[in-house]
Parts: C-alpha cells; sequence; structure tokens
C-alpha cells in the first residue's frame, strides 16, 4: 500500500513517528550498508525527509549527505545532518559529474510519475564503479497475504507502482547503471490493522494502486469493519532494496 503525494513540509512534524520511527530507519540504514562497495567514501541520500534513515548511515570513512525538495523534511534532517543537508530535486541535484560514490534512493520512486528522471540524474553524479541503491516494488511489499489484503487484493491495478522492479531496471540501463544482487529488510512499524486501512483508503492513501469507485471505497470499508481484531497490526512487510552499479566510463 502505497502514499499519495502528501504535503510534506506538513507531514515532518509527525512523519517519523508514523513511519515505524527509529526502527524502520536502523533496518533501512543497514540494508543500505550491506550493499554499499567497499570503497565507497561519499554518499547521497535523494529525498532524505527528515534524515532518520541518513544518520544512521553515516560511518568513520563515510561522508553521508542529504537533499531534500521539502523545507519542513529539510529543517529536521539539518538538526541530524549539520552543514550536510541540502534543499534540492531529486532531478536536478546540485553536483558536478562522477562527483560521488554512491546514491540512494529510499521510499521514493513509488511516490513519483518521473522516476526515470531520478534515476538518469543518480547516475549522471555517480562515479564509474559507483552505486544506486533504491526501494522497489513497495506497493507490492506491504502485500503480505493477511485478511486486510484478501479483501484489497481484486482492486490493486494489475500494473501499478512506479518504483516495479522492471520498469527500474530497465531505467538503470538506459542510463548506465547495471543490476546487482539486492536485499530485503523489515519494515518495522508499518503492519496494518483494518480500521487504519478503511481510513486510509478513504482518505485516498492507496491512489498509486487503487483501481476502483467510491462506490467499491464503501463496500470495502464495510468489509474491512467486519474483520476481527480491528486494531491490531498484521504483519510487518519486508521491502526490497536494489542496487545497480555505474558502468565504467567508455574508453575513446
Amino acid at each position: 500500500m502505497g502514499d499519495t503525494l502528501l504535503d510534506y513540509d506538513a507531514e515532518a512534524a509527525h512523519y517519523d513517528a508514523t513511519r515505524g520511527g527509529v526502527p524502520r530507519a536502523a533496518a533501512a540504514a543497514d540494508a543500505v550498508l550491506r550493499l554499499l562497495p567497499p570503497a565507497t567514501r561519499t554518499l547521497l541520500d535523494v529525498a532524505c525527509g527528515t534524515g532518520l534513515v541518513t544518520e544512521r548511515i553515516a560511518r568513520p570513512g563515510l561522508t553521508v549527505l542529504g537533499a531534500d525538495a521539502a523545507h519542513g523534511m529539510l529543517r529536521a534532517a539539518a538538526a541530524r545532518l549539520p552543514g550536510r543537508a541540502v534543499r534540492a530535486d531529486a532531478r536536478r541535484l546540485p553536483l558536478p559529474d562522477a562527483a560521488v560514490d554512491a546514491v540512494t534512493a529510499v521510499w521514493l520512486l513509488h511516490l513519483v510519475p518521473f522516476a526515470e528522471e531520478i534515476v538518469a540524474e543518480a547516475a549522471r553524479v555517480l562515479r564509474p564503479g559507483g552505486a544506486f541503491l533504491t526501494t522497489v516494488d513497495k506497493d507490492a511489499c506491504h502485500d503480505v497475504d493477511s485478511d486486510i489484503d484478501a479483501v484489497l487484493r481484486p482492486h490493486r491495478a494489475a500494473a501499478a507502482g512506479s518504483d516495479r522492479t522492471e520498469l527500474v531496471t530497465a531505467y538503470a540501463a538506459a542510463h548506465g547503471l547495471d543490476p546487482m544482487p539486492g536485499t530485503v529488510f523489515t519494515g518495522h512499524g508499518q503492519g496494518t490493522t483494518p480500521r487504519d486501512t478503511a481510513r486510509k483508503l478513504r482518505r485516498g492513501y492507496y491512489a498509486s494502486w487503487f483501481a476502483g469507485t467510491p462506490a467499491d471505497v464503501d463496500a470495502l470499508c464495510a468489509r474491512l469493519a467486519g474483520l476481527p481484531d480491528q486494531d491490531r497490526p498484521r504483519p510487518d512487510p519486508a521491502y526490497r532494496l536494489a542496487c545497480f552499479v555505474r558502468r565504467p566510463a567508455a574508453r575513446g
């Protein structure tokens, strides 16, 4: 289940608390660190949000920078990354070509209709041999085969998700990035309840995959209300982190 394009300036104040907090951020950061090439010395976290994940990637010998387009998010990130957070559009990063060893985009591509532009810009600022790490298939990962998913699954659009693995892999290939083995990590605190799912469905949170009408929303909410344990979270999702490596520069 995905997010709509929210007002991230307004969301910044309570974003971490509603997105799994430190446990989810730490799991994402650990996944990033597992995939980074050993020679990585500089990393740019695109759409870093509040910086909760970004600050957990930082290690001695690894300079980590954050970029986000939302003022509210950036204020929070700047407190966690003093002097290392900048306001920037992910499609127009304020860096020269081949400037960093790694670029991360965690929980970003599923939100936007211009995923290829973000992949292309990440490839531009990567040095040859550098890694682009990004979450993929986020909406699909939220289907944990629970009773909630059994209710919603018939209304999932077949081709939903601008971060589908096959799309991101094609974008990467077109911009000089080759696929490498990825990893998975637990989305702590993201297991949903029937009551909260119905609330989000009515508010349009699932626009990225929901294929239905207002009448369908009413019918689905009625079915969700009939499920047991209305406030018991179902299992957390397992998110997928893909890895792509910048090809060496062509010899003239």
